[in-house]
């Protein structure tokens, strides 16, 4: 229905920083008519939170928490009218006993004054039994049931041994006990060759329907083989079960469930765009704003893009800004929701366009993309090309080596091209089209440079538009 981070003045003391090195776990509440979201700039001064009286915005600028360290940040709002924040934070002293021993915190928070009261209480160190060395304990959540109070929080780091626990207190500053039977969600103990495998299962939250039924979201992965996912994390939804005053998701031997009962709630009117299963989508660029499909890679510093210029088209100003480097380059892209898709574009070049390569790109981060792309000089397509970026550069050095794994000439005079990108798994293919058919220019490329196992990070593919200037 929206973003929350949407203009200028929200990112002004945001510095630009790598794919999954920007925004981290943000957590939405809602208290007396205001919503909420919290969350950490990973690379840049903190946490935050910022409100809203609708969710579809505006928000407001960023409150910065410089008294909260760490990441993961989460509202509590307490029945007593007392107001916590919940998060991440490193070890005692910053003194870790082993790789991944975080603390999950918690803070007293001044809501008319916008910021925390003095000290801070641990409330978890390490996970759930601190002599097994339990790693990565993170994004927290804190409700209340039954005058129970309930902590849960990931485990295990974000890859296949991602789980989710749960602790509970009598006082919402502890101390907190570890559920017996924790993890109450993972996918870590189940066969890699299992079918149609849901994998990194963790990081949920609970909400509670105006049914009375307990829901949570978390996130997992869906690799097409092996360890390869293309599509990064996603979010999924379970019902919650009640025993014994402790909640419980799945139990540790059974797979995630790619189809559930819907939730007991009204019918809805279907979404303007689906957001999972196969479906067809198509932009015209017929409205006078983007579609919020569509994302920008970092905030923008200037209006390079227009939909009103030309009718039912995207115009997209050539920059000399690369996509290997921190600022905002020309592109405008949306996510591969699917390991098997198919993605096209139409290039009507216009005649003043001054020498540029504009075209397709199916991007991870700023070392792992591929570019499918026409050479344009004197208002011409001259030539296809499919570009190809795949290493592990050092943030200080971003000349990144650019490989051409195919180029072809096109006609003489051509003032339009279609290009289309396709994959099957971790096979992607190439196409262009000057006239009625399609031609391939590069098939069957290993497309998992794309994948989180090769490429870092936890984000996925995104596919969009990219014009550069020389």
């Amino acid at each position: 229905i929206g973003y929350v981070l949407d203009r200028p003045s929200q990112f002004s003391s945001m510095r630009p920083a790598d794919v999954s090195r920007g925004i981290f776990a943000p957590a939405i509440s809602h208290h007396d008519g205001l919503f909420y979201v919290i969350t950490t700039m990973a690379e840049g001064d903190g946490n935050f939170y910022v409100t809203a009286k609708d969710p579809a915005g505006p928000w407001s600028d960023p409150h910065w928490l410089p008294s909260v360290d760490g990441i993961d940040p989460a509202f509590f709002f307490d029945d007593d009218g007392r107001v916590y924040i919940v998060n991440c934070a490193p070890p005692p002293k910053n003194h870790p006993l082993y790789e991944g021993h975080r603390t999950i915190r918690i803070h007293e928070f001044d809501l008319n004054a916008g910021k925390t009261k003095p000290g801070q209480t641990i409330l978890v160190n390490g996970g759930t039994d601190l002599s097994k060395h339990p790693v990565w304990i993170e994004g927290p959540h804190i409700f209340k049931r039954n005058n129970i109070y309930y902590l849960i929080a990931a485990e295990g780091g974000t890859g296949d041994a991602h789980s989710e626990v749960v602790f509970q207190s009598p006082s919402v500053l502890g101390p907190y006990a570890p559920y017996k039977n924790n993890p109450i969600l993972t996918q870590r103990e189940l066969p890699p060759d299992r079918p149609d495998p849901v994998t990194c299962a963790g990081h949920a939250d609970f909400v509670e329907t105006q049914a009375g039924e307990w829901w949570t979201v978390f996130l997992g992965c869906r690799p097409y083989e092996g360890t390869l996912y293309n599509t990064g994390r996603e979010t999924f939804l379970l019902p919650v079960q009640w025993e014994n005053n402790w909640p419980t998701i799945l139990p540790n031997d059974q797979i995630v469930p790619r189809v559930v009962q819907n939730p007991n709630l009204p019918p809805q009117p279907a979404p303007k765009f689906p957001s999972h299963g196969s479906f067809t989508w198509t932009d015209n660029f017929d409205r006078p704003q983007l579609n919020l499909r569509w994302n920008l890679l970092r905030a923008p510093t200037e209006q390079w893009y227009a939909l009103n210029e030309i009718p039912n088209s995207l115009l997209i100003a050539p920059r000399p800004i690369a996509l290997t480097s921190l600022e905002n380059p020309s592109f405008i892209a949306c996510r591969q929701q699917h390991a098997d898709f198919a993605a096209t574009t139409t290039i009507a070049i216009n005649p003043t366009t001054t020498s540029c390569d504009a075209g397709l790109v199916a991007f991870q981060n700023e070392s792992h993309y591929f570019f499918l792309g026409t050479r344009i000089s004197d208002g011409q397509a001259r030539e296809v090309f499919l570009e190809e970026v795949a290493h592990r550069a050092p943030t200080e050095n971003r000349a990144a080596p650019e490989k051409i794994l195919a180029s072809a000439s096109l006609p003489q005079g051509s003032k339009q091209i279609e290009l289309k990108i396709q994959a099957n798994g971790r096979h992607y293919s190439f196409d262009y089209s000057t006239g009625d058919e399609f031609k391939p220019l590069r098939e069957n490329v290993d497309g998992s440079i794309l994948s989180t196992d090769k490429a870092g990070g936890f984000q996925g593919t995104m596919l969009g538009m990219y014009a550069r200037s020389k």
